[in-house]
């Protein structure tokens, strides 16, 4: 079986990422974040957006250049405390957001990945957390929380290292929510610190199989500085 190869330039891997598409965005403040792909869709223009990401990153820097683009319509996240300016954004209207507790992020991102409708949990039951969820109740008579699976049209996530057929290696903790969002996205787009040939990557050392991953950008050698806690 031929294996083609996913390497492709960042302007030509956002390309077809349309006005009004959903877009995961994976990272932990700088860690895994993609600020390379981030830049493009920047660049390529595409508006009213939601992004769905951990977090709003700072002011200057990922996902606040889509913010200062007016690029963003929503944005579905765990806190965006250390961006004033989407704090800003917020409470001026001009950007919608919808907080999710962490680990219920990136469970609604796995449950969506691993084509599940929804999940149920007990987190937030009493708390405003529950307002305008559905619940169930359980023939034990507990109630739980109607938690909805999370898709996206596109994924833009950061690896370590990546073949040519789209098998991603992550490293440390800039693994994060990268994997989950690699498997809930119609469209995964990836850029790699390092892109080696096909058997480059020891099975073992596979974190995101090729099938999940349609596109590969190759970052430089030299990295942005953004990037910079990165360095190992």
């Amino acid at each position: 079986m031929r294996l083609d190869s996913r390497i492709i330039d960042a302007a030509r891997a956002v390309a077809d990422i349309p006005d009004g598409a959903s877009v995961m965005v994976g990272g932990f403040g700088v860690p895994g974040t993609p600020f390379t792909l981030i830049r493009a869709l920047v660049d390529h223009g595409a508006r009213d957006l939601t992004i769905i990401k951990n977090d709003a990153n700072e002011s200057g820097m990922g996902i606040d250049l889509l913010l200062q683009s007016g690029q963003m319509a929503r944005l579905i996240t765990s806190h965006i405390g250390l961006n004033a300016n989407m704090v800003a954004a917020m409470n001026e209207s001009r950007v919608a957001v919808e907080f999710v507790p962490q680990g219920i992020l990136a469970e609604r991102i796995r449950t969506g990945g691993a084509g599940m409708a929804a999940f149920l949990s007990d987190i937030g039951i009493g708390t405003r957390m529950a307002e305008g969820k559905q619940r169930v109740t359980m023939p034990d008579g507990r109630s739980y929380l109607v938690e909805p699976a999370l898709r996206a049209d596109f994924a833009l996530i950061h690896a370590a290292a990546a073949d040519g057929f789209g098998n991603l290696r992550f490293a440390a903790s800039a693994r994060n929510f990268n994997p989950l969002m690699a498997m809930a996205a119609r469209t995964t787009i990836a850029e790699a610190e390092c892109v080696l040939p096909l058997g480059g990557l020891d099975p073992d050392d596979i974190h995101t199989p090729g099938p999940f991953v349609d596109r590969v950008v190759a970052l430089p050698e030299s990295l942005p500085e953004v990037y910079g806690v990165v360095k190992r």
